[in-house]
C-alpha cells in the first residue's frame, strides 16, 4: 500500500483519482399522511417500474427505488438524486416518502402489496421472485429500505495499477482480481460503516408483531421497540440476515469461487423451500425455484461485485462473461437527518474507505474468517454503541474503539491523497467528522434518533413521520424548472412504451422463458 500511495501522489498520477465514479440506489416507502403504508399502485406518472432508467420499485408497489447514473463527484450524484425526489413528490399527491430504513406502521403481512411489472415474461419473473421472497421471509421484512452505493475506478487507473504491479494477467482479469481484494477487506471492516452510519436503533411495534425478538419497549411504550446500544437493526436478524442464509458460506477469494458457491445455492433444492413448491395449490407461481436462493440477488450480502446484466442475462453470467465492473455497497441505512438519505461528506468517507480497502494487503479467507465477519456484524448491530464492546480480530478480540482508531489512521493517507487530487480538504474533514464519533465527541445517527425520541416523548413512528413531513416540504418548495420537468415526463412516457414493446415482443411460454434463464447457471458446473 505505501508504494502505491507514494506513486499515486506524483502530480502526473493524481488525476487518476478524479475518475472515481459513484452512483446511488435509494429506496423509500410511499406512506399516507397518517404514516401508514400506501396501498396505491405505482403511479403511472412515474412511468414503468420495469423499464424506467431512474425510478423503479423494489419489493413492494409502495417501495420506490431511485437510481442515479455513475458520475465523478458526490455533488453530481446528489444533484441527480435531488431532481428525482423533486419530480416524484409532485406526482404522488398527499403521500410522503418514509425517511427511515425501518418501515412505517404496517398492517397484516399479506396486505403489503408485492410489486407488479406488467405481463411480459421478464416482468412476471420479477413479480414471482418477490412473491417468493414474501413466502420465504415474510413480506414485512421486505419493507426495509436502504442506500446502495455503487463505486468504480476508471480504466486509466486500472491500466496504471496493472503496470505498477507488473501483472501478466489481462486487464480485465486483473481488475476483477483486485476488486475481490477490495471486497475481502471491505468484509473485514464494514462493521465500521454500520457503527458510524447506522440509523436504525428502533422499530415500530407492528414490524415485529407475532415474531420472536429481543427488543425492549422504548420508555415503556410497546409501540416503539429498540435495543439500547443498537446501530442498525436493518442489518440484524430482524432484517437482511436470515437464518436460512446463515448456512451459506460464500467464498470471495476469486471470481470462480464466488460464482460456484452462489450457483450451488441457486441450483440445489433447499428442503424447506422444496416442500413449499414452486406453484401453489391453484397452479399459480409462488416462487421461482426451490433453491436456497431463487436468483443471486436473494443473497443479502453487505457488498456485491457487479457487471450490468443484459436483457435476460443472469447477474452471475454477466460476471462470468465480462468480469467485475464495479462494486455495490449494501450495508448503509437511510440517514433520516439528510433529505436525500445520504450527503456528500458521507460519500467522501466511503470513497476513502473503499480506496483504502483496495490498496491495503488483502489475504485470502476461509470459513473461520467468514464466521468471524458474521459474528462481528451481529455484535455491531445490537451492541455497537456499547463503549465496552469488543470485536473478533486476528483470532482474538479487540475493543471497537481501538480498532476503529487504527482503521481511521490507516485511511488518513488515502484521504489526504484524494484531497490533493481535488485540491481541497473535504476528504480530511469527512474523516475527522467520523473520528469524532469514535472518540465520543459527536453522536452517531442511531444515538441522535433515540435522544430526539426521548426528548420529544415521541414513538418511533411519530418521530419518523415528523422527519418525513419536513423533507416533503423541503422538496415541494423547490419545483423543477419546466425543461427538467418535461424531461422526466418524457422519460415516464418512453418507459411505458418500452414496457409495451417488451410485452409485444415476447414469444413462447413463461415456463420456457424461465427454463432458458436457469439454463445459464450451467456455466457454474464447469
Amino acid at each position: 500500500m505505501p508504494n502505491h500511495l507514494a506513486a499515486l501522489a506524483q502530480p502526473n498520477h493524481l488525476p487518476l483519482l478524479k475518475g472515481i465514479r459513484r452512483g446511488i440506489e435509494k429506496e423509500s416507502l410511499r406512506v399516507t399522511p397518517q404514516g401508514a403504508l400506501a396501498d396505491s399502485s405505482h403511479p403511472e406518472a412515474l412511468g414503468s417500474a420495469l423499464t424506467h432508467g431512474s425510478i423503479t420499485t423494489d419489493f413492494s408497489e409502495a417501495l420506490l427505488e431511485f437510481i442515479t447514473p455513475p458520475v465523478t463527484t458526490p455533488e453530481a450524484a446528489l444533484e441527480d438524486l435531488d431532481q428525482i425526489h423533486r419530480y416524484t413528490y409532485r406526482q404522488i399527491g398527499e403521500e410522503r416518502l418514509w425517511v427511515n430504513s425501518m418501515p412505517c406502521r404496517l398492517g397484516a403481512d399479506n396486505d403489503i402489496p408485492v410489486a407488479r411489472y406488467g405481463s411480459s415474461h421478464s416482468g412476471t419473473m420479477k413479480t414471482v421472485y418477490r412473491l417468493g421472497l414474501g413466502l420465504r421471509y415474510g413480506r414485512t421484512m421486505q419493507t426495509i429500505a436502504g442506500i446502495h452505493y455503487n463505486f468504480s475506478l476508471p480504466d486509466e487507473f486500472w491500466r496504471w495499477l496493472h503496470a505498477q504491479e507488473r501483472s501478466e494477467e489481462s486487464l480485465g482479469d486483473f481488475k476483477t482480481r483486485r476488486y475481490f481484494d477490495l471486497i475481502r477487506n471491505f468484509r473485514r471492516h464494514y462493521w465500521l460503516l454500520i457503527y458510524l452510519f447506522g440509523a436504525a436503533p428502533a422499530v415500530c411495534g407492528s414490524f415485529v408483531e407475532g415474531r420472536e425478538h429481543s427488543l425492549q419497549a422504548f420508555q415503556g411504550n410497546n409501540q416503539s421497540l429498540y435495543a439500547p446500544h443498537a446501530t442498525s437493526l436493518r442489518m440484524g436478524d430482524l432484517g437482511y440476515n436470515s437464518d436460512a442464509q446463515k448456512s451459506l458460506i460464500v467464498c470471495y477469494n476469486d471470481l470462480a469461487s464466488y460464482l460456484s458457491t452462489l450457483c450451488a445455492a441457486i441450483s440445489r433444492p433447499y428442503p424447506p423451500y422444496h416442500q413449499l413448491g414452486v406453484k401453489d395449490t391453484e397452479g399459480h407461481y409462488q416462487q421461482l425455484s426451490t433453491g436456497l436462493l431463487q436468483i443471486e440477488n436473494e443473497f443479502y450480502s453487505p457488498i456485491r461485485p457487479k457487471n450490468p446484466a443484459q436483457m435476460g442475462e443472469t447477474a452471475l453470467s454477466a460476471l462470468d462473461n465480462r468480469g467485475v465492473e464495479y462494486i455495490e455497497v449494501r450495508c448503509l441505512d437511510l440517514n433520516p437527518f439528510a433529505p436525500l438519505g445520504i450527503d456528500a461528506q458521507q460519500m467522501r468517507f466511503i470513497d476513502s474507505f473503499l480506496l483504502h480497502c483496495l490498496l491495503k494487503e488483502s489475504p485470502k479467507t476461509d470459513e473461520d474468517d467468514y464466521r468471524a465477519v458474521q459474528e462481528n456484524q451481529d455484535r455491531i448491530v445490537y451492541r455497537g454503541r456499547d463503549p465496552e464492546l469488543k470485536l473478533i480480530h486476528n483470532g482474538g478480540e479487540i475493543a471497537l474503539t481501538e480498532w476503529a482508531e487504527k482503521l481511521l489512521a490507516e485511511m488518513q493517507p488515502v484521504s489526504d491523497l484524494l484531497d490533493r487530487a481535488w485540491e481541497g480538504e473535504q476528504y480530511r474533514r469527512a474523516l475527522d467528522t467520523q473520528r469524532a464519533k469514535v472518540r465520543g465527541e459527536a453522536k452517531t445517527p442511531a444515538a441522535q434518533i433515540l435522544e430526539e425520541m426521548a426528548e420529544r416523548g415521541q414513538s418511533f413512528s411519530q418521530w419518523a413521520a415528523e422527519k418525513a413531513e419536513q423533507h416533503r416540504t423541503y422538496f415541494l418548495e423547490r419545483p423543477l424548472d419546466d425543461a427538467a420537468e418535461e424531461r422526466f415526463h418524457q422519460e415516464a412516457r418512453d418507459s411505458l412504451q418500452r414496457q409495451a414493446d417488451v410485452e409485444a415482443a415476447d414469444t413462447g411460454t413463461f415456463e420456457d422463458y424461465l427454463g432458458k434463464y436457469y439454463a445459464q447457471y450451467i456455466f457454474c458446473q464447469r
